[in-house]
């Protein structure tokens, strides 16, 4: 089955780029378009897309909130992949600490788009771990963050756990830190989602997002 998508956008162009390059793949079908983020929560529901690459800024909802929204209100919500012109903006950080699950550049090139829609769709490692790294260090609390640290202390991570953690950060997938560790895929899943689970995360952003932010893991 191919990844669905849908793209929210409110430069057509931007729209009409994207669908360009993700329909050129055989294993990638976009869905439908929006050009701002009000009307994703309906056509989330319509369409179910595996991922919504989504603008995070437009006019009336913003990719934050919108991305909030489609969490907050979507059973089974799909991935969410922020589409953004600088790299180093807060609002990107924003979002990423709101639920979603990796961002994009608009300047990308086309073989890296179709990365990343991949990347996100798999769900099994970090998109651009060290732009994440980058934008905790300047955006999150070094550290100081109580509620993470909170978050940290009540997973009661296990030894084990608290090293697929860490490797995580550094953008590992599963197979590698299967093979950094050297046990089974299977294995390092069960830790991963063990992680997850015991932080409250979605997914392994937020997961790299609260290691950050509690200290857990230096973000320098």
């Amino acid at each position: 089955m191919p990844v669905t998508v849908l793209l929210v956008d409110d430069e057509p162009l931007v729209r009409a780029g994207l669908r360009a390059v993700l329909e050129a793949q055989s294993d990638i079908e976009v869905v439908g378009e929006a050009a701002d983020g009000a009307a994703v929560i309906p056509l989330v529901r319509q369409l179910r897309p595996d991922v919504v690459a989504m603008d995070v800024r437009m006019p009336l909802l913003d990719g934050i909130e919108a991305t909030r929204a489609v969490l907050r209100t979507v059973d089974e919500p799909p991935k969410i992949l922020v589409v953004t012109t600088f790299e180093n903006d807060e609002y990107v950080y924003e979002a990423l600490r709101a639920g979603a699950d990796g961002f994009l550049l608009k300047r990308a090139r086309p073989a890296e788009i179709v990365h990343a829609v991949r990347l996100v769709a798999e769900g099994e490692s970090l998109l651009f771990p060290a732009s994440v790294r980058q934008l905790a260090a300047r955006y999150g609390a070094d550290g100081g963050n109580r509620a993470a640290r909170a978050q940290l202390e009540r997973a009661r991570l296990t030894e084990r756990e608290a090293e697929v953690l860490r490797l995580m950060a550094q953008g590992l997938s599963n197979a590698e830190i299967a093979a950094r560790l050297v046990v089974a895929a299977e294995t390092v899943k069960s830790h991963v989602s063990a992680v997850l689970a015991k932080l409250g995360a979605r997914d392994r952003t937020q997961a790299v997002i609260t290691a950050y932010e509690s200290g857990f893991v230096a973000p320098g």
